[in-house]
């Protein structure tokens, strides 16, 4: 250990609410990030359930009338799946349809996946978003009619077998998830064909410049390929198809970054007066150090490396709780939020450990830049003055 480590060993700081005063700082900014990831890792897993992170369709807007079917197989496919960043390509039949419950009546969206293996064996199951089941009065086993427009009116009987929390979901906007097989024949299509193509990327490109990069990708791949018999298909991002959903989270991630800036504020100088503090209690000390030759800047990093250790145990004790709470919010959820506002039914919270790491070395190393500050107080300390009055 130098002179610098065992000097700065025996400073210590008055009180304790400077260390509260950090400790509180790195809570709250290691919530606001947590809270940021759950949001955008909950719409944006619900997003992808609901339409894939990029969707090739038809050219046109009958995809989802049942009347522009486009090859389960084409020449395309293999193509798109080998593009760097995509994790799977599923086919899938929609189709625009009219429910009926009594009185009740509501348009809806029947999606049929290959995913959709419900263990129940009853004719038709489907699972329907919980707003749809609060407005109709369904439950798991009641029946539900649905009547498609086309050529010419076809009811079908189906029966609910879940039903599920559709965060993306709107009055005017819901998905009925069915079978791939009931769906093709209700449209009246052989196993051949589907409506549409449903892509799933890794992680890393599920952003909004990935997302828009990777749809123009696959788009140009599908229409390369494709060979002059097959139906020409678009590619659709989410981002695009929901742009009120990644504008509010860009919203929440323009406010996450004002907290983390407030909050690494408040600690900065909250640990500036604690240093000035300390230098006030200890001129006499500087006055010594200083008479017996050692420099400013070796005095300032004296003093420097007590703030920082400060500054590590608050930063530690702010994560422990930080941890606490979204392990104990996580697996309770007991913050609650109105979906209406905010699409979900509570709190989510997601820590991710590069986000959190990076944010803990961002602020340490503003808070420790905002500490040089008060250090050029130690060139201000007359030796002869200091030591004299003592």
């Amino acid at each position: 250990m130098g002179i610098t480590g065992f000097i700065s060993g025996k400073l210590r700081f008055r009180g304790k609410i400077v260390v509260i005063s950090i400790a509180l700082s790195f809570l709250v900014m290691i919530i606001a990030v947590s809270v940021s990831s759950g949001f955008r890792k909950e719409i944006r897993d619900a997003v992808s359930s609901a339409t894939g992170d990029i969707r090739l369709v038809p050219t046109g807007l009958d995809w989802i009338s049942g009347t522009s079917p486009i090859e389960r197989t084409p020449a395309y496919l293999p193509y798109v799946a080998s593009v760097d960043g995509v994790k799977s390509v599923s086919p899938v039949v929609y189709r625009a349809g009219i429910v009926k419950n009594d009185a009740s009546v509501h348009g809806v969206l029947f999606k049929g996946t290959e995913d959709f293996m419900p263990e129940d064996s009853t004719a038709l199951p489907v699972s329907v978003p919980s707003r749809l089941a609060d407005m109709l009065e369904l439950e798991e086993g009641s029946p539900l009619s649905a009547y498609f427009v086309g050529e010419r009116v076809r009811a079908r009987k189906f029966t609910v077998v879940s039903v599920y929390e559709g965060l993306t979901e709107t009055d005017d906007r819901m998905v009925v998830y069915g079978r791939l097989s009931d769906m093709q024949r209700i449209n009246g299509w052989s196993d051949d064909y589907v409506s549409a193509f449903e892509i799933r990327l890794e992680d890393r490109f599920r952003d909004e410049a990935g997302m828009e990069a990777l749809a123009a990708e696959t788009g140009s791949a599908a229409l390369l390929h494709s060979s002059e018999d097959e139906a020409s298909v678009v590619s659709m991002s989410a981002a695009e198809e929901n742009p009120r959903l990644f504008d509010w989270l860009s919203l929440i991630d323009f406010n996450v970054l004002v907290i983390l800036i407030l909050m690494t504020m408040v600690a900065g100088f909250n640990m500036i007066s604690g240093l000035l503090i300390l230098l006030f209690e200890n001129i006499s000390t500087i006055g010594i150090l200083k008479s017996l030759g050692m420099s400013d800047a070796g005095i300032a990093r004296t003093f420097l490396r007590a703030s920082s250790s400060l500054v590590l145990k608050g930063m530690l004790a702010g994560n422990v709780l930080a941890f606490l709470f979204c392990a104990i919010q996580g697996t309770t959820h007991f913050i609650t939020l109105d979906p209406d506002n905010y699409f979900i039914s509570y709190v989510p919270v997601y820590m991710e450990p590069v986000k959190i790491l990076a944010a803990d070395a961002a602020a340490y190393l503003l808070i420790m830049l905002l500490l040089l500050l008060p250090s050029m107080f130690i060139s201000r300390v007359d030796p002869a003055k200091t030591v004299r009055m003592n």
